[in-house]
């Protein structure tokens, strides 16, 4: 009797910490009881904001990924410091398009606009339910987005530091990022995809084009007629804030032209063209190419995986207020 109490009395703290587990999970429905409509209510403002600039799409998808890759996806890229040491002041950050900190903004004003929600949802679920409306909206997937995240506290730029991909990575490179937050190579071709929407800097890719090698100056992986009309829309010393489409072909469409670009030499990024080009990737490539039913269901796969890196939970952060600055 004395050892079957040790065991229940052993089994218990066990049993609560498997309990505490279970309950900070992420679940589809965490505001079910404190703020119920909170869905159509960000879908709402999402659709008001996106009908007013394209660029809600593209800027909305990128800040998640962002956020989610550097502490986790805890809305700490929306952070703000007179002293510009914050997360979004990184030079890996400072591309990020205004229109996507504005989508979060209006979609937390109108969520806290309704009694019943107001304090009550975070700045980092508003920001993944964003990302799920800017996906539809554009053609992409609909798919459910797991709720209970919580905001972080802390936002540095030393933080973003070698934690986000860059465009001259090769598959090995990439590859171990993604491992590094419980994502496969195929989850990373998958979330490369959202390069069917939005435009690059002309930075970004020049070296392709003007000065790859000294045996040649045009990537032998890029399609030659492809990268003419990019000298031609990026010539010598242009105007850094020049931006082209990244899928040339149907940029305001989510769908899977990007990887049929992929075949065809049109990758912008050496890190997008290292996908058909490196033969561990290409049938990976090829499968999406073949099926967009394929491409979006390893999208939707990939996006919630993404969604859980890091996050904080229970009583781990707290419910911002103002998305732009701790409680």
């Amino acid at each position: 009797m004395a050892n079957r109490s040790k065991v229940v009395f052993f089994l218990l703290p066990l049993l609560l910490t498997t309990i505490s587990a279970q309950t900070t999970k992420l679940t589809p429905n965490f505001y079910r009881t404190t703020c119920p409509n909170v869905e159509s209510i960000v879908r709402s403002a999402v659709r008001q904001k996106f009908q007013q600039t394209f660029v809600t799409a593209p800027a909305t998808l990128r800040l998640f990924f962002h956020d989610c890759f550097v502490r986790g996806c805890d809305a700490s890229i929306l952070l703000a410091s007179a002293n510009g040491n914050n997360e979004k002041d990184h030079p890996d950050d400072i591309s990020l398009a205004g229109d996507g900190f504005d989508t979060v903004i209006k979609a937390k004003a109108a969520v806290d606009s309704n009694p019943q929600c107001r304090n009550k949802v975070s700045c980092a679920d508003i920001l993944a339910l964003a990302t799920r409306e800017v996906v539809q909206l554009t053609g992409g997937p609909f798919y459910t987005v797991e709720l209970g995240r919580r905001d972080g506290r802390i936002s540095t730029k030393a933080s973003v530091q070698r934690q986000l991909p860059h465009p001259n990575f090769n598959l090995d490179q990439l590859n171990s990022m993604f491992a590094t937050h419980g994502l496969s190579q195929t989850d990373m071709i998958a979330l490369s995809g959202a390069h069917t929407l939005g435009f690059a800097h002309c930075g970004k890719f020049s070296n392709r084009i003007y000065n790859f090698s000294p045996r040649n100056p045009v990537d032998p992986t890029l399609n030659f007629q492809y990268a003419m009309q990019l000298r031609q829309m990026c010539p010598r010393n242009v105007d850094p804030r020049i931006a082209i489409n990244m899928d040339p072909n149907t940029p305001r469409t989510f769908d899977n032209v990007y990887y049929k670009n992929l075949q065809q030499g049109k990758g912008l990024f050496t890190s997008d063209q290292v996908l058909f080009s490196d033969r561990r990737s290409r049938n990976t490539v090829n499968l999406f190419a073949s099926s967009n039913a394929a491409f979006n269901q390893a999208f939707v796969a990939a996006m919630t995986k993404l969604g859980r890196v890091g996050v904080l939970t229970g009583n781990k952060g707290e419910i911002r207020r103002d998305c732009t600055r701790p409680n």
